[in-house]
């Protein structure tokens, strides 16, 4: 039960952020989807991981929006002042319990994973 608990979880708070960037089309979600999929088999053979699935899910939704779409989320820190154009927030910790999106450059905590609207 935890798993499934960790696994909605962390589906829940990534769409919250993907709402919160109005970028929850369809194909978006499609991509949440498929990283639940990806780390429940994961955290099946890893069960003491399910404190880590949100920000690894949150990573995975990343990773493949950059790779069809662009980066995302973008830091609401810097703007478009950094090398030319905005950039990515990031997870961190990259592998732990409470993940926070963070403007790297900055070293700023934005807000948890699951909370980027109310951060605005």
């Amino acid at each position: 039960m935890e798993l499934e608990q960790a696994l909605h979880t962390a589906r829940a708070l990534v769409l919250a952020d993907l709402a919160a960037a109005d970028v929850a089309e369809a194909d978006t979600v499609s991509l949440v989807e498929d990283a639940v999929t990806h780390r429940r088999w994961w955290v099946e053979q890893w069960p003491q991981g399910a404190a880590f699935v949100t920000g690894l899910v949150a990573q995975d939704v990343q990773d493949a929006l950059l790779d069809r779409y662009g980066r995302w989320p973008l830091c609401p820190l810097c703007g478009d002042d950094v090398d030319g154009g905005p950039h990515a927030l990031d997870v961190e910790p990259e592998l732990g319990e409470d993940p926070h999106w963070v403007c790297t450059l900055t070293a700023t905590a934005v807000a948890p994973v699951g909370r980027l609207g109310a951060s605005a």
